[in-house]
């Protein structure tokens, strides 16, 4: 999935998935929505938006 976003993804020790992005209204919408449904065999229970300061980042990485 290439939605032209910056930022970052991770996956914690609990279980969860750690997300920040930066990108248009309509690539971050996409990105949420997408993450509502998770991955094929994902069990989703919440996915919590929250704003955050723009870092003008123009990467984005898989971090462990």
């Amino acid at each position: 999935m290439d939605l032209g976003l910056s930022g970052w993804v991770r996956n914690l020790p609990d279980g969860r998935v750690e997300v920040q992005a930066e990108g248009t209204p309509m690539a971050l919408s996409d990105l949420r929505l997408w993450c509502e449904r998770g991955p094929t065999d994902a069990q989703v229970s919440l996915v919590r938006p929250s704003q955050m300061p723009i870092t003008g980042a123009d990467w984005f990485e898989i971090r462990n």
